[in-house]
């Protein structure tokens, strides 16, 4: 199921994970039971929004092998939740210093004991798992909250938001050549489609919130999280159906033809034309209710 991602959230016993403020209404559960997230800050902060939060603030926010982990078991449960339709994706002062690296090396600096074949192969199926940590977010509509720092892995994960907020004073960098490296995980294939620019990837500078493209700004860390929670309510009243189908055909249209993106679209609304959510809405329309007044069904 495709959910915008603005909010994310996870419960335990009423109690919130970190964040202060936000109400814990349920937990969620691995097939063993609850499982408490070490890297992730999960709440509810209002109706069908879930907020996600990197919670790491000793190592400013460094991305470990643990997080990767539980971004995907966290994001996986959010997807089948059918109570979250948005998620918001924010971190304390820094978003990310991007990779924790001596927690990651163990993994990926490997021991020639096999041949290269058989190394190049393990490598792969790394690369592979940590790509997974973020296309997870195609599950759900994603918003990311940026507070200053930006770098590595995290400018990964904002790239694979459907949409970017961030602080005035906020910068990204794609520091991956500085360590001897091509960014490997989603970077340099979704970013020049995010920010409408190839050239700044080749740069290795920073790039700061005037320069990308599709990203809103507010001047400080309060005025950002109200904004996102607003526009995370605004997108929760709408139909599921119609949020998730309008996610799922923006990806496609990305990276398809227009005619190609105009007939998988024609195929989409086909069967999903066939709901009670229009009828609903169209009259809501002619009434000029806000669609915040219609009670959906779950999806």
């Amino acid at each position: 199921m495709a959910i915008p991602l603005i909010i994310r959230s996870a419960f335990m016993k009423n109690t919130s994970l970190g964040l202060p403020g936000l109400s814990a209404v349920r937990a969620f559960s691995s097939p063993g039971g609850p499982t408490p997230f070490t890297t992730l800050s999960v709440s509810q902060p209002a109706t069908a929004v879930t907020h996600v939060e990197l919670h790491r603030p000793e190592k400013r926010n460094a991305m470990n092998k643990a997080f990767c982990r539980e971004m995907v078991e966290c994001f996986t449960q959010i997807a089948g939740d059918p109570d979250c339709r948005v998620v918001v994706s924010g971190a304390g002062k820094v978003f990310t210093a991007g990779v924790d690296f001596i927690d990651m090396a163990s993994e990926v600096l490997q021991a020639e004991e096999d041949d290269m074949a058989r190394i190049s192969w393990n490598m792969r199926r790394i690369i592979a798992k940590y790509q997974e940590t973020f296309t997870v977010f195609c599950n759900k509509t994603v918003k990311a909250c940026h507070v200053i720092t930006c770098v590595l892995l995290g400018v990964d994960l904002i790239t694979a938001c459907d949409i970017c907020l961030c602080t005035q004073d906020a910068w990204f960098q794609v520091k991956e050549v500085d360590i001897g490296l091509a960014a490997d995980v989603g970077t340099l294939q979704r970013q020049p489609k995010v920010i409408g620019s190839r050239s700044w990837l080749g740069q290795r500078r920073k790039m700061y919130t005037d320069e990308a493209k599709e990203t809103v700004y507010f001047p400080d860390k309060e005025a950002l999280m109200a904004g996102a929670l607003e526009m995370a309510g605004e997108i929760a009243g709408h139909s599921p159906v119609a949020v998730q189908g309008t996610k799922v055909n923006l990806i496609y249209s990305r990276h398809h033809s227009g005619a190609e993106g105009l007939n998988y679209m024609g195929t989409w609304n086909m069967s999903m034309l066939q709901k009670d959510d229009v009828m609903k809405s169209a009259v809501a329309s002619m009434e000029k209710k806000s669609p915040k007044t219609i009670t959906f069904s779950k999806l």
